[in-house]
């Protein structure tokens, strides 16, 4: 039951309330309570972001800076308490409540929140062990972070699977990434997204109906996100496990860490930066050999999309990267009893290795996929973007290009940066650059980039040949 005392409002769409959390934070020794008390004041304007994120769970919109505006009232507080703590909050959004009480799948997320934040800045950021400069350091971290926040299926068999796509996608792509999703859920597939909503709310939706059908609820619906894009995907109402990396490139390294396979449906900038961070890892000799089911799919009109996905992919990095997927249009059981088939291959593989089931340590993931990559006007400009590099340094550099661009989308520090200093300026071999341009424009003439709305998409980049 959620725990949570209404007080009275400031207006009629929000609330004022105390609430104790839930999970992991629910039983806490006094140092414990003191530590991430006192942390609070440090982090405390990214956990009223991310809060705010949470609570304003399942609304439409990916504008972070409109949602902060419109919540400018709203504030969080960390009190410590004789049973551990209590989340004071204030002014927080009316939706996250149902008749004074908050929604207790939102409780849950509000927790993780809490949580992920507090736990980086107090326990791993602080301690040389998790060594940020190296790779293995990076790898532990995210290791941490994610059995901190008891994600780590240490009982199960291979049977997470990522799916990858847009955020803004219309209403057929949507039902598709359904069908998918309750294809997977009737083979025993649980399904972890970015968390938001469209092609990431799509295949959890459609696995709860497959799992009901199969009796194997609750299913697994993981929620893998980061403080910069969490306020504009915020989780959608079926993610029950949530958690919160410190950076993009964590977050990645996360999902191909924890995913023992992905199936891709159409997305814009984000979904492409998904999909050449994974390309650029598994590109490395050291995983040759590695299973890891990667399958691009979408309903019949998202043939000519996939198509033009798959060219880019073979002129930048050639067919070797081209490979390592499989693309299926319109037929979700084939997706499903494909990604099956994969995962089979995955525990065998984890097996003869001696590798965990539920965290893929052998996985080589080069530095450039995880030092974090800040996306100012300078460093955009700076990233090359040439064939003649090698394969995964080029890989790492597309990557980036394309995480600038969804910073310059939705999330708050990129857009302010777009304001004050116009377009970012991406520059690269003439050829390429004609492939990306036409790449970007199909992203943008299908609405690929933001939520449709009233106002037309004005792009944040510029491509310079």
């Amino acid at each position: 039951m959620a725990q949570a005392e209404t007080r009275s409002n400031a207006h009629p769409s929000t609330h004022s309330a105390r609430v104790y959390p839930a999970g992991s934070l629910n039983v806490l020794s006094r140092e414990e309570v003191k530590r991430l008390s006192d942390a609070t004041e440090e982090v405390g304007d990214l956990l009223r972001r991310c809060a705010l994120a949470v609570l304003n769970s399942g609304e439409a919109g990916d504008d972070a800076e409109a949602m902060l505006q419109r919540y400018r009232d709203f504030q969080i507080r960390v009190n410590q308490v004789n049973r551990g703590i209590r989340l004071e909050l204030e002014h927080a959004p009316g939706c996250s409540f149902v008749d004074g009480e908050i929604i207790h799948g939102i409780r849950e997320l509000l927790s993780a929140v809490v949580r992920d934040i507090v736990y980086f800045h107090t326990e791993i950021r602080p301690n040389p062990y998790f060594e940020q400069d190296s790779s293995e350091g990076i790898s532990n971290t995210v290791f941490e972070i994610l059995r901190n926040g008891r994600l780590l299926d240490a009982g199960s068999d291979p049977n997470l699977v990522i799916c990858w796509g847009g955020h803004s996608i219309p209403d057929h792509e949507y039902d598709y990434s359904k069908e998918v999703g309750y294809q997977l859920g009737l083979r025993g597939c649980n399904i972890g997204t970015g968390c938001g909503p469209g092609a990431m709310k799509g295949p959890m939706k459609g696995a709860t109906i497959g799992h009901a059908k199969q009796r194997t609820l609750p299913g697994r619906y993981v929620g893998i996100t980061e403080p910069g894009i969490i306020a504009a995907e915020s989780p959608n109402p079926i993610v029950n496990e949530l958690v919160i990396l410190p950076d993009i490139e964590k977050r990645l390294e996360a999902f191909v860490r924890l995913g023992h396979g992905i199936v891709v449906f159409p997305g814009g900038a984000g979904t492409a930066e998904e999909i050449l961070f994974l390309l650029g890892v598994l590109l490395n000799p050291a995983n040759r050999d590695m299973p890891f089911p990667l399958i691009f799919t979408g309903p019949a009109f998202a043939a000519d999309y996939f198509e033009e996905i798959d060219q880019f992919v073979r002129a930048a990095l050639g067919d070797d990267a081209a490979s390592r997927y499989k693309i299926i249009i319109d037929d979700p059981e084939a997706v499903a009893v494909e990604m099956k088939t994969g995962l089979k291959a995955v525990r065998d593989y984890r097996i003869e290795t001696k590798d965990a089931f539920y965290f893929n340590w052998q996985l080589q993931v080069d530095s450039q996929f995880q030092q974090p990559f800040d996306p100012t006007h300078e460093a955009v400009a700076a990233t090359p973007v040439a064939r003649d590099l090698p394969r995964h340094e080029l890989a790492a550099n597309l990557r980036r290009v394309f995480s600038a661009i969804v910073s310059g989308n939705v999330k708050a520090d990129g857009i302010r940066r777009i304001r004050e200093h116009g377009a970012f300026e991406i520059r690269g071999e003439p050829d390429l650059m004609d492939k990306l341009d036409r790449l970007l424009d199909r992203f943008v003439r299908q609405h690929r980039m933001k939520l449709p709305g009233d106002k037309a998409y004005e792009p944040c980049y510029r491509i310079v040949r």
